[in-house]
């Protein structure tokens, strides 16, 4: 059939002129933290909505052979009655068992398996832009729909909040780029790579970079702190009664970020931010280090002081004076929450977020100063501690947001 204007005009007011699906809570991300918030809402009968390509950061942007340094029970995601637990995944799995590290793919395939079971209806459509109306919020996704929601929850994962240190922005795009930008290090076979940083990302990109036949100098402004070898499974009474079990690490400090997460946020700003700071020190895990000592050239303690590209290559010239010249250089320089790298935020509602360090105030809920606006993962961290800087941490954050926005509709209805 020949469409004419009359007929895409006439499409055009067919499209206006249907409803505007109108939801409890919109979830922005379909990561851990968006996922488990989601199931947590769910369960409590309301309507929610979740946008975004499941776990997109640990299927795109995570390398080939990676292993996560937590253990699979630190790992579990969450649902209101905790059915699908990582545990129970590795008991009905027959390609995977009980084992650390665990590898990327083994948790990927248990999120997968998780988004299956607690949260079947994902729309995987973006958001192009969240603003409020009145007493709601309107979402517009990318494929030119507009949905309603009385609450939002921001939780976008890593990727937006990538850190890019100044210096290397002037170098050209295709001789630095991000660790989250690399997943398959074979393309730098016989390659010289330069990997600036000194913690897990920086060691393990290393590591499977010489692993892929290329030549790997690290850079770390530190001597690389290595983490003692794991005991999880070998300590005594006493030991777990001097230092609990937490997810992080054992010790009451962690045990307490774990399950007395709210008290935290109750702390004054100056000493949460000490808290952080102490608790995000750059360390790798001993499993690694094997992979890399005498296998890749480590310039512990040293920094770089001039970059100059040279014929498609760049020389890097380090703090005690020696230069190397590299095809490429990976920041594995961590990630830094900022809320203005959030461009679905409409610049009238970016306006009202009272932020703090680039990171917005939230309350023992959640909750910023917009009210049905929450924040989780890393945007929560300097209110909540660092324990929202890894999957652990999303059990406390979805009761905390779904007991908060059940309330909030209650009030409403």
């Amino acid at each position: 059939m020949r469409v004419t204007a009359d007929v895409v005009q006439e499409r055009g007011r067919s499209r206006r002129r249907a409803p505007v699906a109108q939801y409890d809570a919109a979830v922005v991300g379909a990561g851990p933290y968006g996922l488990s918030t989601a199931a947590h809402l769910l369960g409590r009968g309301l309507r929610v909505a979740v946008f975004g390509r499941p776990f997109e950061l640990w299927r795109k942007h995570m390398p080939d052979g990676m292993f996560l340094r937590s253990h699979w029970w630190a790992t579990n995601l969450s649902d209101p009655h905790q059915q699908y637990g990582f545990g129970r995944f590795l008991r009905e799995s027959s390609s995977y068992d009980p084992c650390y590290p665990v590898p990327r793919e083994a948790f990927l395939d248990y999120a997968l398996w998780f988004r299956s079971h607690a949260v079947p209806d994902v729309d995987e459509t973006y958001v192009a832009s969240v603003q409020r109306q009145g007493g709601n919020f309107v979402l517009a996704l990318e494929d030119g729909r507009t949905v309603q929601s009385g609450a939002v929850i921001v939780a976008t994962g890593l990727y937006h909040f990538a850190d890019r240190p100044q210096p290397y922005d002037r170098l050209p795009a295709g001789l630095v780029s991000h660790s989250c930008e690399q997943r398959d290090m074979r393309r730098f076979g016989g390659a010289r790579v330069v990997v600036i940083g000194g913690g897990q990302s920086a060691i393990e990109y290393a590591a499977l970079l010489h692993e892929a036949g290329a030549a790997v100098h690290v850079v770390a402004r530190r001597p690389i702190l290595w983490l003692a070898p794991d005991r999880a499974n070998e300590r005594r009474m006493l030991e777990r009664i001097l230092a609990p079990t937490a997810s992080l690490a054992p010790g009451w400090r962690n045990w307490l970020l774990e399950y007395q997460p709210y008290l935290f946020c109750r702390l004054s700003p100056s000493s949460r931010d000490r808290w952080n700071r102490s608790s995000s020190v750059a360390a790798a895990a001993h499993w690694l280090r094997d992979r890399v000592v005498d296998k890749v050239v480590l310039h512990e303690g040293h920094t770089i002081t001039r970059l100059e590209p040279v014929h498609g290559k760049v020389d890097a010239v380090l703090s005690d004076g020696q230069t190397v010249r590299a095809d490429h250089l990976i920041l594995a320089t961590g990630f830094r929450a900022d809320i203005d790298k959030l461009t679905m935020l409409h610049p009238s509602l970016r306006a009202e977020i009272r932020t703090e360090m680039a990171t917005p105030v939230l309350t023992p809920w959640f909750e910023s100063n917009v009210p049905g606006l929450y924040f989780v993962g890393l945007t929560s961290m300097r209110a909540f501690g660092p324990l929202y800087r890894f999957v652990a941490g999303c059990r406390p954050t979805a009761q905390r947001v779904a007991s908060a926005v059940a309330r909030q509709q209650s009030r409403v209805a």
